[in-house]
């Protein structure tokens, strides 16, 4: 569906440039209600969800996506119903067969899997929503709930800069395409050998054309982190990629996020990961557990807002 639509009821998220400025504030604004009404109380008054279903299909492990969607759901007065070694997508049952099976009992779904392709053909073939919980391409709810977090912190998104210090990979990916729509200044430091997808670069070329967003690249993460707000990492080895690990150590050692990187930065910067963290590696446990350190309200808030993006696509009216 276009995103031009007013209303996300019976949207796909397969990737944050699916939804506008306007639509992904206006989740913000949910997002932020729920938040507060859950910090106060642990509960909601009303279950906005009550009645309705979640199918997760994830083909990865999941720490925070697992839980925070299964949750939400619950704390909203829906069910999760947890798929993993269950189904094999395009090995026991084709992935057109799945969308066309769960789509008559569920409300919705969460894909976590490799290829984008299959969360792609998932959404053509089921007519529930459908959720991209990663893919090798995006990471959409990490992004949504980051600059959410970004937003609590600073106050505004515009004109913020955010540096990026490690891979251009999936995580990078839908923080430069999300940044771009909102008028941040995206930067990207790697090694050779490891910039961003090219199509994901001049999509999110023609976003921040659109909203004054600025996009730059390089190798030094002195130089990236100059001035930012927010320094971000990102583990250097993700699932699939263990065959690389050496290789890749090798590659990112100038690339650590520690104290003297972020000393390099903006006088107020913090400290940004999407987890699971490898200390010593990719960030220190003194940035992580510092007083620098966003990282944990950024885990969290996956919660309120991938609760704030459920309600959205599913209509839950909040009427008691």
């Amino acid at each position: 569906m276009s995103a031009s639509s007013s209303s996300l009821v019976g949207r796909d998220l397969l990737s944050v440039a699916d939804l506008s400025a306007a639509e992904v504030g206006h989740v913000y604004e949910t997002a932020a209600e729920l938040k507060s009404e859950f910090r106060a109380t642990r509960r909601h008054a009303v279950p906005r969800l009550a009645g309705r279903t979640l199918a997760m299909l994830f083909q990865k492990p999941s720490l925070r996506t697992r839980v925070t969607f299964e949750a939400g759901m619950a704390q909203l007065g829906g069910h999760a119903v947890y798929l993993t070694h269950d189904v094999v997508l395009g090995t026991r049952e084709s992935v057109r067969d799945v969308a066309r099976n769960l789509e008559r009992v569920v409300d919705a779904i969460v894909v976590r899997t490799g290829p984008h392709e299959v969360a792609l053909e998932l959404a053509a073939h089921a007519d529930i929503p459908v959720i991209n919980g990663l893919t090798l391409r995006e990471h959409p709810c990490q992004a949504l709930a980051d600059l959410f977090t970004i937003r609590e912190h600073v106050g505004r998104l515009e004109g913020v800069v955010l540096a990026f210090v490690g891979d251009g990979n999936n995580v990078y990916h839908s923080l430069a395409l999300l940044g771009a729509a909102f008028g941040m200044e995206v930067r990207l430091a790697h090694p050779a050998g490891y910039a961003p997808n090219d199509r994901i670069v001049a999509r999110a070329r023609e976003l921040a054309a659109e909203s004054g967003a600025r996009l730059s690249f390089g190798h030094d993460p002195h130089e990236a982190v100059r001035g930012a707000a927010v320094v971000y990492t990102d583990a250097w080895t993700s699932m699939g990629q263990e065959a690389e690990t050496e290789e890749r150590r090798d590659a990112f050692a100038g690339y650590q996020v520690d104290d003297a990187l972020l000393d390099a930065a903006a006088p107020d910067v913090v400290a940004m990961h999407c987890l699971p963290a490898h200390r010593g590696e990719e960030i220190t446990s003194a940035v992580m557990d510092g007083p620098r350190s966003l990282i944990w309200e950024q885990s969290e808030n996956r919660l309120h807002v991938q609760k704030g993006l459920l309600v959205e696509l599913l209509g839950g009216s909040g009427e008691a």
